[in-house]
């Protein structure tokens, strides 16, 4: 066997090849100024990092300041890498990886959820049967005509997957989804 397969022996590259990619839900705190958005997913897109999910909106409109939810997957060195990088671009006060901190509180994940707008077309049977598992899934009739529905789900993304895949013989045609907002459980802030 070549010399330079072989492992080294060092305790760094063991760790290295045992970690596993797992998902995590981080929430940056930013100004709301101009380009921090670009900022922050052009430092994912430079490294090759997949954003599998992003929010962004205003939460304290008197300090200008904005809430970056980003759910992304890698190794815990990885994603360390991407916390510690974030963290140094200059209009970002505070990294949190939700995850971790739901971990430390001995919570599985942190709350998660997803607000979707499902289009299904049908009639007869087929818009019973919609209406039936709108229903079945809490999802709110948002607008109705004789031929179709634009229903609104909330919940976890799994929850919302399941309704979309159940939804398409039914006459499904358009699905547009906010992406994940996410928080920890318990009194303390981000």
């Amino acid at each position: 066997m070549n010399a330079h397969l072989q492992p080294t022996g060092s305790a760094y590259f063991i760790a290295k090849e045992t970690q596993v990619a797992e998902s995590h839900t981080l929430s940056v705190l930013v100004d709301n100024e101009p380009g921090v958005l670009a900022r922050v997913i052009g430092l994912f897109s430079g490294r090759g990092y997949n954003i599998e999910s992003l929010t962004v909106s205003e939460t304290e409109h008197e300090s200008h300041l904005s809430r970056i939810t980003i759910v992304t997957r890698g190794t815990p060195s990885v994603l360390e890498q991407i916390k510690s990088q974030l963290e140094r671009i200059v209009p970002v006060h505070r990294v949190v990886d939700l995850t971790v901190r739901a971990k430390t509180l001995g919570q599985e994940r942190p709350i998660e959820r997803e607000v979707a707008l499902v289009k299904v077309v049908g009639s007869g049977e087929l818009r019973q049967e919609t209406l039936r598992l709108a229903d079945a899934f809490h999802a709110k009739v948002v607008d109705a005509t004789t031929d179709h529905f634009i229903l609104e789900i909330t919940g976890k993304s799994s929850k919302i997957d399941q309704f979309v895949a159940i939804m398409k013989p039914l006459g499904l045609v358009e699905v547009c989804r906010t992406g994940i907002a996410a928080m920890n459980r318990g009194p303390q802030g981000m």
